[in-house]
């Protein structure tokens, strides 16, 4: 377990805030959000909550990462985006009024912080930066899923992957990729059998190299390659 003053880090302190939403908070704001708020350890593999859940409040990584996803008819999941320290989840549904279209878990330790729905609709409804910064977040959003709804109906299997590694090198940053083998496939969006057979290609063309499960880059020039671009 980690020590209490890890858990309930004061948002003054929060060096992940620096890159969130509530970058642009004065004093008075962030003395607001730190009595809003809690904050808690969190095991690897914990839930934050569920698809079809109604959505209680927001959650703002202070440490760790967080894998958002969905689930096909037959159970398995698509991970749809990774979440990293900074990060607030599971605001969008509060918007729209209906349950939670997909689930949040853990995928390591992780520390953080929760805000109830009244106390975050209030922060919205006060400070303007912060509505802008979601509706900033929320366009960038809309985005993305295009590309990705677009990549997973166009670009094959191997190009999917090559095209994730690259992206999940940027999300680790100064560490090596570490994902569960089933993960990572759910975040390529195919079989787990086909996926460690197109990890040994790669590695055979030298463009990774494998730690046990961690994934490190060795040509991400050549990942991009075989991504398209």
């Amino acid at each position: 377990m980690l020590d209490k003053s890890y858990r309930h880090i004061g948002c003054e302190n929060c060096k992940s805030r620096n890159n969130s939403l509530f970058a642009s908070f004065c004093d008075s704001d962030v003395d607001i959000m730190n009595s809003a708020k809690t904050c808690a350890f969190y095991k690897k593999n914990q839930p934050l909550f569920l698809e079809r859940s109604a959505p209680r409040g927001v959650y703002c990584i202070n440490e760790g990462k967080v894998k958002i996803f969905g689930r096909g008819e037959e159970g398995k999941e698509q991970i749809i985006h990774l979440a990293v320290a900074g990060e607030i989840v599971g605001f969008r549904a509060m918007f729209s009024g209906e349950p939670y279209t997909v689930s949040a878990t853990t995928l390591e330790d992780s520390n953080i912080c929760f805000i109830n729905k009244a106390d975050f609709l209030d922060m919205v409804d006060t400070n303007p930066s912060l509505r802008n910064g979601i509706m900033k977040e929320l366009s960038i959003e809309l985005a993305e899923r295009a590309t990705f709804v677009t990549n997973m109906a166009q670009k094959s299997v191997r190009e999917r992957l090559a095209s994730s590694l690259v992206i999940l090198n940027d999300i680790y940053t100064n560490e090596l990729i570490n994902l569960s083998r089933e993960d990572l496939a759910n975040f390529v969006g195919t079989a787990t059998e086909t996926l460690i057979r197109l990890l040994k290609d790669f590695k055979d063309e030298e463009l990774i190299k494998t730690h046990a499960r961690k994934i490190e880059i060795l040509n991400k020039d050549g990942l991009l390659k075989v991504a398209g671009g």
